[in-house]
């Protein structure tokens, strides 16, 4: 597996825990956490599929900029810069605003456009050479 593959499989991974609410104990506030991870990773491998190695952070909004060198960001996924606050404002107790199920069905979408657009673009590029060993 190449190393933009396992970061694709890590975002796909933290979607899916981000999709389910197993019982009334869960937090959204956990579950959009996942979404924002699942965001991340996918950026972050398209970012590893393009030779770039990505910023140690979690702020979406540097993650995008640094994309820009390589591609035009979809408008859907730079609404993914709004999930950089789940990211650790809302994962552990503290001064916020509970998260609403609606805020959270968009935190979801969101990661889920992220991972579309990013498997999406590395299936448009296989035939480029930043496909590397």
């Amino acid at each position: 597996m190449k190393p933009y593959e396992e970061w694709i499989d890590r975002a796909i991974s933290a979607f899916d825990i981000a999709s389910v609410k197993v019982s009334e104990n869960v937090y959204y506030e956990d579950l959009c956490a996942y979404a924002q991870q699942a965001a991340e990773k996918a950026i972050k491998g398209l970012l590893v599929y393009y030779g770039e190695k990505p910023a140690h952070t979690h702020n979406l909004r540097l993650l995008l900029d640094d994309l820009k060198k390589y591609t035009d960001i979809d408008e859907k996924v730079k609404e993914a810069r709004h999930l950089t606050k789940y990211a650790n404002q809302t994962k552990y107790p503290g001064d916020y605003i509970d998260v609403p199920e609606e805020e959270y069905k968009r935190a979801l979408k969101i990661a889920e456009n992220c991972i579309d657009w990013v498997e999406k673009k590395i299936e448009e590029n296989k035939e480029n050479s930043y496909d590397v060993e």
